[in-house]
């Protein structure tokens, strides 16, 4: 078996769950779980929070809902955009709470039902992705009015930037709440981890949390407010060690001389598992508690470390993210060299690395 892998701790996604749960009180909590749970497993991921408290679970895809249900996971899952109408039959008959913004889909659901079923209504107050105008809520609703099977079940919206715009956060709040004035009974939901956290007003029945159950913070602003633990470890081994003399480059490109005599060690995961090549410069791996450079350029299935004048043995374990010892290599740490945010940091470690999980 290939020595390198992803540690999910799963105690880490319940801990999570119920913080934020204890935070939001009393709405309700739901799970998103889209993008094989941003990168660390949806099934296990949607069964942890479950477990923790959570009573919906979200997933942006048709095919992810349905690889929740073959799972036997029997809990509501929201499918957050509209797929093809011509899946209306499908995402009915897996039981999925189909989202709804256009009355091709309305009319696609409606003609496809068999039994009642509950849709949710998602009205676009800024974010300008997908979502209805708030000026054709009063026609969408009538047109699900027309199907005796279809029944309004929820109305949400999506926020734009909970996690660093305030003032346009609480303007999406006001327009939705003009949007929706006078509609009574389903279930309201408008906030992300961000919204969530920092924006108490906007919690409503239910709030979809993604980042947060994973143990990322969206912003700073949000640290004070509920700890959490992140729930991912890249874990490797020392494949190979080897003595350089001063002067050499090693990899591809021969980027970097070495300033001394020093022994690297070669490490059996690369940019096909998810390690940009753009952290060439920038990346420090753990070994021994310690944090050591690259030598040379990202390649697709290995890196080669720095380790100076200490030698270490093949076999020693390697952390390219997650804690070792009093150190710890975070996923911020790698979004900020990149340029990017967290949520892509995650999702973007491949199918190619196992993951293990830790309960």
């Amino acid at each position: 078996m290939r020595p390198s892998w992803v540690e999910i701790d799963l105690r880490a996604i319940a801990h999570n769950v119920a913080a934020l749960r204890d935070l939001v009180a009393p709405a309700a909590v739901c799970a998103v779980v889209k993008a094989d749970g941003y990168g660390h497993g949806d099934v296990p991921v949607a069964e942890a929070a479950l477990a923790a408290g959570a009573e919906w679970l979200a997933v942006a895809l048709l095919e992810e809902g349905i690889r929740l249900r073959e799972a036997g996971i029997e809990a509501p899952v929201l499918v957050l955009s509209e797929p093809d109408p011509s899946d209306a039959v499908e995402l009915l008959h897996w039981g999925l709470t189909p989202t709804v913004y256009r009355e091709e889909m309305i009319d696609a659901l409606g003609e496809a039902a068999v039994v009642m079923s509950g849709v949710h209504l998602k009205i676009n107050t800024g974010m300008h992705r997908v979502g209805a105008k708030p000026e054709d809520v009063g026609d969408l609703l009538a047109r699900i009015d027309r199907y005796p099977l279809l029944a309004l079940a929820g109305v949400f919206t999506h926020f734009a930037s909970s996690d660093e715009d305030d003032g346009f956060t609480r303007e999406q709040v006001e327009r939705f709440d003009r949007a929706t004035q006078g509609i009574e009974g389903p279930l309201v939901h408008m906030a992300n981890t961000a919204g969530a956290i920092l924006h108490p007003s906007s919690r409503r029945d239910l709030v979809r949390l993604g980042i947060g159950i994973y143990g990322l913070h969206p912003c700073d602003d949000t640290r004070p407010y509920v700890g959490l633990r992140p729930a991912m470890r890249i874990v490797s081994h020392v494949a190979f060690v080897q003595r350089l003399a001063a002067g050499e480059r090693p990899s591809y490109g021969r980027r970097r001389e070495l300033a001394t005599d020093a022994y690297v060690a070669t490490v059996p995961l690369g940019y096909a598992d998810g390690v940009p090549r753009l952290l060439t410069d920038k990346l420090e791996v753990l070994i021994r508690g310690k944090r050591r450079p690259l030598a040379g350029t990202v390649t697709m299935d290995q890196i080669i470390v720095d380790v100076g004048d200490e030698e270490v043995n093949a076999g020693e374990e390697v952390i390219l993210l997650g804690p070792q010892g009093d150190e710890e290599v975070t996923a911020d740490e790698w979004s900020s060299n990149l340029g990017t945010i967290s949520y892509e940091v995650v999702c973007q470690i491949g199918p190619r690395l196992p993951r293990r999980y830790e309960s």
